[in-house]
């Protein structure tokens, strides 16, 4: 299976519901996708976890299913993983190594505080992480054919929060940077309900569901949404519309195009919407 060039199906950021960053960790109950070329300042905590090439993640790695780490990533902290782990050619981890299962390790590989595995070690380059995304992807979300694939994430990245699978990964594109100041997609970004994420997001549409603490500012070049009962604590920014649904809280100022606010929730700071502003009512 040959994965599409262009990698168009992770250009969208998701962050699964009740996905937490706590202690310099990006914490979910669900599997991590970490796209190519990336840099994260914080370390990663999940069921399966994934790292595509070139990418540099300045924290510990712990999986508690299998870790992929593709080719020439770096690691600045220790990777524990409960089962196997699969690493590419000029990985380079600067702490520590366990495995409780199978290790797969490619050529030139560096792991400075040594390792440990509990089962059978094979030295061989492993499949490309890309195309295992794919594969992963297909079976995950439960698609007859790789074709279907950007159309299925489109709808995940949307504004329609009931397509989203519960089994939805957190995926962070290509090129993405994430530090403790500003969490920064190229594209799309959908943070799930629950979730408690701290530092400034940038992204070109941001949607926020339900119940979410965002310590920081929202930063969109298109459109914004912020759900019922989440608080921002900060500025909401955008070059398009923003809609900010009912008891949601913005700490700051609000500045789009159109805004679209219900009359119960809350704006503490200064609203600026020279397109026109539209008060929803409270539905009975």
């Amino acid at each position: 299976m040959e994965p599409t060039g262009d990698h168009d199906w992770i250009k969208g950021c998701t962050l699964p519901d009740n996905t937490e960053l706590q202690e310099r960790t990006l914490k979910t109950d669900q599997d991590i996708v970490i796209g190519e070329r990336c840099r994260i300042d914080y370390g990663l905590f999940g069921n399966d976890v994934v790292v595509c090439e070139f990418s540099k993640i300045n924290g510990n790695i712990v999986a508690s299913g299998d870790a992929r780490i593709d080719n020439w990533c770096e690691i600045n902290g220790d990777v524990v993983v409960e089962e196997d782990a699969y690493l590419g050619e000029g990985v380079k981890i600067q702490g520590k190594l366990v495995v409780r299962g199978d290790l797969d390790i490619g050529d030139n590989v560096q792991i400075e505080r040594g390792f440990e595995a509990k089962g059978w070690i094979s030295i061989r380059n492993p499949m490309p992480v890309i195309i295992y995304i794919v594969m992963y992807l297909v079976a995950v979300l439960g698609i007859e054919k790789e074709e279907d694939l950007s159309s299925v994430l489109e709808k995940i990245f949307g504004d329609d929060d009931e397509t989203a699978p519960t089994a939805t990964p957190l995926m962070i594109p290509g090129g993405a940077v994430l530090n403790m100041q500003t969490f920064s997609v190229p594209e799309k970004m959908a943070v799930g309900a629950g979730c408690r994420l701290h530092g400034n997001i940038r992204a070109g549409s941001i949607s926020v569901r339900e119940e979410t603490t965002i310590f920081g500012s929202l930063h969109a070049r298109e459109d914004a949404s912020v759900a019922r009962g989440t608080a921002v604590h900060g500025d909401v920014q955008s070059d398009g519309d923003v809609t900010i649904e009912q008891e949601a809280h913005i700490l700051g100022n609000v500045s789009c195009k159109r805004l679209t606010l219900h009359e119960d929730a809350r704006v503490d700071g200064v609203i600026r919407a020279p397109g026109g502003m539209k008060i929803e009512r409270r539905t009975t």
